[in-house]
């Protein structure tokens, strides 16, 4: 059995290397951060729930500071990996097969690749920016060019099926995590804590397409890999 699964893997074509990038960078680095993340969350919370009651926490002060840490690599990796598995759809699903038809419109094709170049730059810019307005320009301007991107021809979107598509759930905790990310300066200088609450309630429900992802994914390999049928 175990010879059978070694030859096919190097049985895998070129195209079925790269499309395994996306889930293997899912597999090996999304969902152990996201586990790291929803840990110091919850450590967090607690601390700051025992200092409000006037307790002395053991809960070390530093959880919040790396929570935020790692919550901007998980937003990082989580936007990444949707852009890989966008950017395999387009390639192979779209551009190379209209170029064998003879039917790729160039023009098309260049202005995708465009917007894969302005949605990663608006995204790296989000990073970098302090100021509200620019905060709001570039989570808008990253949110506008992924959903743009999983328009195109070729990406497996289970439109019909919606409410259980791994694109949709993708897509979703995508934008949530962008836009965490827009409000990190809000939450801290909101004495309300309404910006708080909003993002704990949001990346709860996060949580849960992350769950979802995991099974949607699984799922879809045994659909659109040749090794599912």
């Amino acid at each position: 059995m175990v010879t059978q699964d070694f030859l096919a893997f190097a049985n895998l074509g070129t195209k079925d290397l790269v499309g395994l990038i996306h889930p293997a960078i899912a597999i090996i680095f999304v969902f152990p951060i996201i586990g790291i993340v929803t840990n110091f969350a919850w450590q967090t919370r607690q601390r700051r729930l025992e200092i409000k009651d006037s307790k002395k926490s053991k809960i070390p002060p530093v959880v919040g500071r790396e929570h935020v840490q790692l919550g901007r690599w998980l937003t990082g990796s989580v936007v990444g990996v949707n852009l890989i598995g966008l950017a395999y759809s387009i390639v192979y699903k779209n551009f190379i097969i209209n170029l064998k038809r003879d039917s790729l419109d160039p023009v098309q094709a260049i202005l995708i690749c465009l917007i894969f170049i302005a949605t990663i730059a608006s995204f790296v810019m989000l990073f970098r920016a302090k100021p509200k307005l620019w905060r709001g320009i570039f989570a808008t301007l990253s949110g506008m060019g992924l959903i743009i991107l999983g328009a195109q021809e070729g990406v497996w979107r289970l439109s019909d099926q919606w409410y259980w598509s791994h694109y949709y759930y993708g897509m979703a905790v995508s934008l949530l995590m962008i836009f965490s990310l827009a409000i990190i300066e809000d939450i801290y200088k909101d004495r309300t804590n309404r910006w708080r609450k909003v993002h704990i309630a949001l990346n709860c429900f996060a949580l849960l397409l992350f769950i979802g992802q995991g099974i949607t994914g699984a799922r879809d390999l045994l659909e659109i890999s040749p090794l599912g049928k």
